[in-house]
């Protein structure tokens, strides 16, 4: 049931990421809207947003640039699809 709740929290929030921005050519659909936060933080308004996102987990030190790095590693896969 763990990683069910957890693989619903990602395909969420790679939902509310790609929802973000319906016009916008820097939406990927399978990022997470972290991972987002990380990848555009040199631009306005993601510079804001990151400091947001990474606020609100501050539970998790530099949430966003590790969900960036898990988005590379493609943590999130089975791990036959790695």
């Amino acid at each position: 049931m763990k990683q069910w709740t957890f693989q619903l929290l990602i395909a969420l929030d790679q939902l509310m990421n790609v929802c973000s921005t319906p016009f916008s050519r820097d939406a990927w659909a399978d990022e997470t809207f972290s991972a987002r936060c990380w990848r555009l933080r040199q631009r306005q308004p993601w510079k804001v947003l990151r400091a947001v996102v990474d606020g609100l987990f501050f539970f998790t030190p530099n949430h966003c640039e590790g969900a960036f790095e898990s988005e590379k590693t493609r943590a999130y896969s089975p791990v036959e699809e790695r």
